[in-house]
């Protein structure tokens, strides 16, 4: 990890295609959603990679093809025997743009057995992806009627949630008012951050699932905004509720992840924060599902945005601006797996301590 937020990106870079990662467990709907969103004028000069689990791939034969742009990757799990089709298929777009080929956005929809985490990983570390890409944001579709019983029995589910930047539901007119209410508050407790979204047949508009990640730091004053807001929300909620949702049977796998987030008045050090960062994920990588953070750093007038999963995490962003109003106090989104809030916490103060003490006494000599 840098030791220092990097400068502006340099004037020769190309500007990087954004890539939507589209995941819901089996049956959620992401077909559907997908065929509607390709008609929109928004998606044009989209390429879509598709990845079903199996020996003989069909979504993308379901996918109106439009432009020639669908590739089916070879059959398997995204997370990981064909994570190096990945690879080669973006890099393969690259070369296609740079012929002079229209492709403005990229969506990969991933089979529902993914565990999005690896994915993410994979579109984060390749050099030549993170030249030519960037992540826009995970898009994680639920199905109103069995997403409740799909999270108590599929880890996998309960991670495509936690990890969204947007969660949007789908056949919700399949579903009682009761199921419907149950599942919106699971799905806060487990994502407070990620807006709830409703999609009827595949309805929805593209405005609201596009420009959701970090990265294109114009835009993102808002939705950063809403994320970090969600600790208001996360904290009212453990306050009202209680650990309700750790009661259940142990099958409820998000009895294990949870979410918060930390705040912090004054600047922090980049070394010191840096340093803890790897320290964490070098230590439990397979705890840190996502870390999300708006950073007021010392020396520096801009935030720093920072985004990481697992055990890699994307070079940090400079903002262009705060966002209007905002105190500037550092907001670090963390979900979690079987970690708890109090030894981050402690890590992450104790870690940012160090490093100001260090720089007062190098101040003195």
């Amino acid at each position: 990890m840098s030791q220092s937020p990097p400068s502006a990106a340099g004037a020769t870079r190309p500007e990087p295609v954004p890539v939507t990662v589209l995941t819901g467990f089996l049956g959620s709907g992401k077909t559907t959603l997908l065929n509607r969103l390709l008609r929109h004028p928004a998606l044009a000069d989209t390429a879509v990679l598709i990845n079903e689990f199996g020996e003989i791939g069909l979504d993308h034969l379901l996918v109106e093809r439009l432009d020639g742009d669908t590739v089916l990757l070879n059959a398997g799990c995204l997370c990981c025997t064909v994570r190096g089709d990945l690879v080669k298929a973006l890099r393969d777009l690259a070369v296609r743009i740079e012929q002079g080929h229209a492709i403005r956005r990229v969506v990969v929809e991933t089979t529902g057995l993914a565990d999005p985490a690896p994915i993410l990983q994979t579109l984060m570390s390749d050099p030549l992806v993170l030249y030519r890409y960037r992540l826009d944001g995970v898009v994680t579709l639920v199905d109103a009627a069995t997403g409740s019983a799909t999270l108590d029995a599929q880890v996998e589910a309960v991670k495509q949630v936690a990890v969204a930047d947007r969660l949007v539901l789908t056949k919700s007119d399949l579903a009682t008012p009761e199921q419907v209410s149950a599942l919106w508050a699971r799905l806060r407790a487990l994502n407070p951050g990620a807006p709830l979204l409703n999609a009827l047949h595949g309805d929805i508009e593209p405005e609201a699932l596009l420009d959701c990640g970090l990265y294109d730091a114009t835009r993102k004053h808002p939705d950063v905004r809403r994320w970090l807001d969600a600790e208001a929300w996360a904290e009212g909620h453990a306050h009202d509720h209680g650990h309700h949702h750790h009661h259940h049977d142990a099958n409820r796998h998000d009895a294990r992840i949870h979410s918060f987030c930390l705040t912090f008045d004054d600047p922090l050090p980049w070394d010191g924060l840096a340093t803890w960062l790897e320290v964490l994920t070098m230590t439990r990588a397979e705890s840190v599902l996502r870390v999300k953070g708006i950073l007021n750093l010392e020396g520096e007038d801009r935030p720093v945005a920072i985004h990481g999963v697992q055990h890699l995490f994307h070079p940090p962003v400079k903002l262009e601006r705060w966002p209007e109003g905002d105190d500037r106090r550092s907001r670090l989104v963390f979900i979690l797996r079987d970690l708890d809030r109090a030894t981050v916490e402690k890590g992450l103060r104790a870690f940012a301590e160090s490093a100001r003490q260090q720089a007062a006494i190098a101040g003195q000599g």
